[in-house]
């Protein structure tokens, strides 16, 4: 027999399921979802094997197995800032409801954090922010549904239409392996036997191609997506992100000059304006067309390498 000798025992220690804990309400998967044992596998049986269904065993192992990652291939290079994203509730002059029923669209003034990360794409993780080339433009919504990330440039279309080509194109941008310089030859070499990538290229050879900082440069979602609204009707989209800073680039004079005393000029300026309350904006924007044939089109919207 044990005497009781008054003490309490803490509920949570030792007397309330681990399951039921109140911590489980703060844990979530990569997508936003809730787990609610992340100590526990499910196996076929008692002594049977892990089950493939077995999503949060997954998950955990595959991060452990990620936790030192070698630098990514492209986009090695970037900052990033929390914010959130309002609603206007409308689209145009319409209630947005009418083209899709995401809920972080449909009420005017909801706020939704977020977060966005941008970057330069061909370089590694410590080269200049200075040199020519496409800026990422990622941003990750943290919704009432989910967690939905929206990928994008600063340049409204891409070298290739089609995936199989992308490690090509990549390897022809990067630097060569035997000199590690870009090498113009091998860049144009790949550009002229894919004469869809001109359009990029034009943008590239603009002053888009060196924007002043992270805060001065549109984004893009490059891509097209399809909205559905309550009753299933859908439309195609196209992402667009308008800065409310202007648009400002660099010559290339100007980006030497800034390249020869600072290699961090773009994440040294966004840090700097949000501790001064100088908070960047951008105003979130969509083309909308409608989801069937377009005859009078001589392209095809869901082409990346074309604007509407």
């Amino acid at each position: 027999m044990i005497e009781d000798d008054g003490n309490k025992t803490n509920e949570n220690e030792v007397g309330k399921p681990m399951e039921t804990m109140d911590a489980k309400d703060d844990l979530t998967n990569r997508q936003g979802h809730p787990i609610y044992d992340n100590q526990s596998s499910r196996t076929v049986g008692n002594r049977g094997p892990v089950t493939l269904e077995n999503y949060p065993f997954l998950e955990k192992i595959t991060h452990f197995d990620r936790e030192r990652i070698p630098e990514r291939v492209v986009h090695a290079r970037g900052a990033g800032a929390h914010g959130f994203f309002e609603a206007y509730g409308t689209c145009g002059d319409e209630p947005i409801a009418k083209f899709t029923r995401a809920k972080l669209f449909q009420e005017k003034g909801k706020r939704t954090p977020m977060f966005v990360r941008f970057s330069t794409v061909i370089h590694g993780g410590t080269s200049p922010e200075t040199l020519r080339d496409p800026r990422g433009f990622a941003t990750k919504f943290y919704t009432d549904d989910g967690n939905w990330d929206l990928v994008g440039n600063n340049l409204p279309v891409f070298f290739i239409r089609d995936a199989i080509k992308f490690p090509d194109v990549i390897h022809s941008l990067k630097p060569d392996p035997v000199t590690n310089r870009q090498d113009a030859q091998r860049i144009m070499d790949f550009m002229s036997l894919t004469p869809e990538s001109m359009h990029m290229l034009t943008f590239l050879f603009s002053p888009r191609g060196i924007p002043q900082d992270y805060r001065h440069q549109d984004g893009f979602g490059v891509n097209t997506y399809k909205w559905f609204n309550k009753e299933g009707e859908g439309v195609l989209v196209k992402y667009h992100w308008k800065t409310k800073q202007g648009i400002k680039s660099l010559t290339q004079a100007q980006a030497s000059e800034i390249q020869a005393t600072n290699f961090n000029h773009a994440t040294q300026d966004l840090f700097e304006s949000i501790e001064r309350g100088d908070y960047p904006e951008w105003e979130f924007c969509v083309q909308i067309m409608s989801d069937d044939e377009h005859p009078e089109l001589d392209f095809d919207p869901l082409d990346d390498t074309k604007t509407w």
